[in-house]
């Protein structure tokens, strides 16, 4: 039974080698091999072009940012020279008034007596929660923070 089984597997491979010893089957596969190599070389091509097109994308983003601020700062440089700004920092800095103006100084503990305090942020409720915390749970707080990036750094 063996002898069968040892005639058997010899059989199949002696006939695998002879089909793919013919000339048809070899050139087939260089061919399938050139095709799967020029396929390759294409996806690498396409993929090189999208990194620097993302790349391009990313340095005109940057672009535009930066234009806009030296515009805001063109803007604020032609407000620090209007006659606005240097009145009102005239009237800020050196307690000046205008022509016909009183100014009035009130003491501080008065002008705070009047005064209403805003809603709080979230940001400064959350501040007031890790105070409260205990010293164990805000370290447990820190590690979680520091190992998922809560923080946003």
């Amino acid at each position: 039974m063996l002898a069968k089984l040892s005639k058997i597997k010899t059989k199949d491979w002696n006939e695998l080698i002879k089909r793919f010893s013919d000339v048809r089957v070899i050139g087939l596969i260089a061919f399938g091999i050139v095709v799967l190599l020029i396929s390759w070389s294409s996806l690498k091509a396409l993929q090189i072009n999208y990194d620097l097109e993302k790349q391009e994308a990313d340095i005109e983003q940057k672009l535009q940012v930066q234009k806009l601020e030296n515009e805001n700062l063109r803007l604020q440089n032609v407000y620090f020279q209007s006659e606005e700004y240097i009145e009102l920092t005239a009237r800020r800095q050196l307690n000046k008034a205008a022509p016909g103006e009183s100014l009035y100084q009130i003491p501080k503990s008065v002008a705070m007596a009047h005064t209403v305090d805003l809603p709080k942020t979230t940001k400064q409720l959350e501040q007031e929660k890790k105070q409260n915390k205990s010293k164990f749970e805000r370290n447990l707080q820190a590690w979680h923070d520091f190992f998922f990036h809560a923080n946003g750094g």
